[in-house]
């Protein structure tokens, strides 16, 4: 199978809707001709009506981001999910295959999941969630990816960041400091990752905000569901919980103390991850400029982030890093059963 586009220079500009919907045929699913685009920029996500059922979502892999390989132990990974009553979409499997092709371009087809994004300033909504994280996490320990990259400092700070020094995107006059800043940010980021120690690494959703957790609020299916897992690796297990806190320290205690309520039904968290937070926090900041820099190619980023490639932008940067070298070095989130 394929694991790149080859077309013309960005490889999305030959995704029109007829080869959206002629990939649907190849694999026996008949669109009536009506799409939805939805929102997502890594991939190109359609919502397609069909002839004889329920509309499905189809889901265009990024050329040459992912391999065959690693697309398929995502599925196989929300596939044990679903099969231990975890609440997840995995994608259909069509003659012994969640994986096709077509035109160079590959693709899975999902059930299309309703729902709106979860109510975190809920303590029960909190809770919920936790409760299902705690049983994502207890299947995802049972086994460990074999080729999905892990998050780490290396693959999301060290690599971001030489990436983004050798382009040209940082303006020459912030060059000096934005090299400062994140040399002592990474260091920071090397700090925390002593202090919580040889924390053990799992298989994890990876990319757990507010728009990945879709809430139902009625019927057998009521309460949270996890939809894309694109960005699965291997980590810590606070990677899949740090990103529900919001606000300051005393409210960020707060929501922690819900979420783990729920989460700890099922299994413990290591207290040391606790350490990570503002680490992880650093390492995804550093991570997402270098992402936008590498998809500039694409029309769909300069469209999307306009501000990216402007002075101001670049000024926050340098801003938000040393905030983060000073958090790194306050006393981690706190905890008490």
């Amino acid at each position: 199978m394929a694991t790149s586009h080859a077309g013309s220079p960005h490889g999305y500009s030959s995704l029109t809707p007829d080869l959206v919907l002629d990939a649907l045929e190849t694999v026996g699913v008949r669109g009536d001709g009506r799409l939805i685009a939805l929102g997502s920029y890594e991939n190109r996500v359609y919502q397609a009506m069909l002839d004889d059922g329920p509309p499905v979502v189809v889901k265009f892999y990024r050329p040459a981001r992912w391999t065959d390989a690693q697309i398929g132990e995502e599925h196989a990974f929300v596939r044990e999910l679903a099969d231990a009553e975890v609440p997840s979409v995995p994608p259909r499997d069509i003659g012994g295959h969640t994986l096709h092709a077509h035109e160079g371009f590959r693709f899975a087809v999902y059930d299309k999941r309703g729902g709106r994004a979860p109510e975190l300033d809920r303590d029960e909504v909190l809770e919920w969630v936790g409760r299902f994280l705690g049983r994502l996490h207890a299947v995802g320990a049972q086994e460990r990816f074999a080729v999905r990259p892990a998050l780490d400092p290396k693959t999301f700070g060290t690599v971001p960041r030489d990436y983004l020094l050798a382009s040209a995107f940082i303006p020459a006059d912030l060059r000096e400091a934005w090299t400062a800043a994140s040399s002592l940010a990474l260091d920071g980021v090397q700090r925390a990752y002593e202090r919580a120690g040889d924390v053990a690494r799992q298989r994890l959703h990876g990319d757990v905000h507010v728009g990945n957790v879709l809430w139902v609020d009625g019927g057998t299916e009521r309460g949270p569901h996890f939809v894309d897992f694109d960005d699965a690796r291997t980590g810590a297990a606070i990677q899949d919980l740090w990103m529900l806190l919001s606000g300051d320290r005393e409210s960020m205690e707060a929501q922690l103390a819900k979420v783990l309520e729920g989460y700890e039904r099922f299994r413990e968290l290591d207290r040391r991850e606790l350490a990570l937070v503002e680490a992880l926090r650093t390492l995804r900041l550093l991570h997402y400029s270098a992402w936008i820099a590498r998809r500039w190619d694409d029309p769909a980023f300069p469209a999307a982030f306009p501000w990216f490639n402007t002075q101001r932008y670049w000024q926050d940067r340098i801003l938000e890093l040393r905030e983060q070298t000073a958090a790194m070095d306050e006393e981690p989130l706190q905890f008490v059963a």
